[in-house]
């Protein structure tokens, strides 16, 4: 999903002769493919053109790193259940951080092993190269998934706002990271169009659903109304409409993406060769494997997702019941690593110099934990509120002033994006300090009021 901002020419050190990809990212292209695109209405600077795996120069070592990085995550994890089952761990704050370093560790090298699994998935099944970003971006959150799922358990309040708060600091980072990349003569980074009439379309809808729903908390919990918290049929209506909204959104972008492969096609006049050449491309970094060791891959992954979700689990229990920290605050902190596997992604689409895939994938970092990540967090709230016995003492959500900040700030966040995206992505100084100002009052808003409960129900007359 590269653009013709960037040098999308093959890494390999010595390519061929007719190797070299024009922007439409084809290879041995005429020298006129470009200007025939633009006649016909189609952007070259704005196709998606993905390349999947890490060039060969940028791999310092004859194994992946990340296996390194679950060597030492699990090592530290057996040390730590070591010492914890002799009674030689103490409880306090540098076992907190250790145990949340060790879940962290394992959380990352288990996302890139679901990466890299998924990336030879697709290569062996010569999957379109948008199919194939599109899964490994959705895959790429199963360990955050898993690491809410095992938080939810010790404080539903926590894995709520986390949640949401992960949000804003996707939307800071992705703002961030656009300011810094280069622009052309008109200062515009340019997105691939699939993602920014789609993103444009799911970011007003993110804003009015927070919108609508913060006002409406508010009204009944500042009011003499009964209701004062989520029940566990609010949360499963709320997060299949949230589903339903993210899988309409999927299939509009695949399609988009599908019909602007088959124009290019079309105006081209590519034969079958043609587009399995430039089809080839996508998977030239990825190393071949078989089923089995596919599957062994995503074993992994998901084994270190368990593990590391349990880690930062424990570092919530901690967190909440031995150094008192309050749920608001607690959620602040995990949620500053939750989207680690969306940065993931970005880094290593940065190291590749495919900024386009880079700013793609910061901008799905937002809209899957809106879009999936969120509501799978309240379904795992609403299913654990239905089968513990003896209920929670943070069950149902409060219609409380942090949660009613979260929903609210929604609107002016996904506001200023969809008005960024539409203009085609002109993120200039102005613009990022927007959204860093945005960010911070509501920030502040949370470490102040953070440790509020519910609203005070007014108890005047009619």
């Amino acid at each position: 999903m590269t653009d013709g901002n960037t040098d999308s020419r093959p890494t390999d050190p010595q390519p061929g002769p007719d190797d070299t990809p024009a922007a439409a990212g084809l290879p041995g292209a005429p020298p006129h493919a470009d200007h025939r695109l633009r006649l016909a209405g189609i952007d070259p600077d704005r196709l998606a053109i993905l390349h999947l795996g890490l060039p060969r120069q940028l791999l310092h070592y004859a194994y992946p790193p990340w296996i390194r990085r679950m060597a030492l995550g699990f090592g530290l994890w057996l040390v730590l259940i070591g010492l914890e089952y002799f009674g030689a761990l103490e409880t306090g704050w540098i076992t907190a951080v250790l145990t949340l370093a060790t879940g962290l560790i394992i959380l990352q090298a288990a996302c890139d092993a679901l990466i890299t699994a998924t990336e030879r998935l697709a290569a062996l099944k010569r999957w379109a190269h948008y199919i194939a970003g599109t899964v490994t971006e959705i895959l790429s959150t199963i360990p955050e998934l898993v690491a809410i799922a095992f938080v939810v358990p010790i404080s539903p309040a926590t894995a709520f706002v986390m949640a949401l708060i992960t949000i804003y600091n996707n939307a800071l980072v992705f703002s961030l990271y656009s300011f810094f990349l280069p622009k052309n003569q008109e200062g515009k980074y340019l997105m691939p169009r699939p993602i920014t009439e789609a993103g444009t379309q799911i970011l007003i809808a993110g804003a009015a659903l927070g919108l609508t729903l913060g006002l409406v908390l508010l009204v009944m919990a500042s009011h003499d109304h009964p209701k004062h918290g989520f029940n566990p049929l609010d949360l499963i209506v709320f997060s299949a409409l949230l589903l339903l909204i993210f899988a309409v959104y999927v299939y509009k972008l695949i399609s988009s993406y599908a019909d602007e492969e088959e124009q290019v096609k079309e105006v081209l006049d590519l034969s079958e060769e043609d587009v399995e050449r430039r089809q080839a491309l996508v998977y030239r970094h990825v190393r071949h494997s078989s089923m089995f060791g596919i599957v062994l891959l995503f074993l992994a992954g998901v084994a270190g997702a368990f593990i590391g979700g349990e880690r930062v689990s424990h570092f919530a229990n901690v967190a909440i019941g031995d150094l008192g920290l309050n749920h608001v605050h607690t959620a602040l902190l995990l949620a500053v690593f939750a989207g680690m596997s969306e940065y993931v992604i970005l880094w290593k689409s940065h190291r590749k110099q495919e900024y386009g895939i880079a700013l793609a994938n910061a901008f799905g970092g937002i809209t899957q934990v809106m879009y999936l990540v969120l509501p799978f967090t309240l379904l795992a709230i609403a299913v654990f509120a239905l089968l513990s016995p003896g209920g929670h003492a943070e069950l149902p959500i409060s219609f409380s002033i942090p949660n009613v900040l979260l929903l609210i700030f929604l609107a002016p966040t996904f506001f200023v994006l969809a008005e960024l995206i539409r203009e085609d992505h002109t993120l200039g100084l102005l613009d990022t300090t927007i959204m860093t100002a945005i960010f911070v009052l509501l920030l502040l808003l949370l470490m102040t009021y953070g440790s509020d409960g519910v609203m005070p129900v007014s108890t005047a007359a009619p």
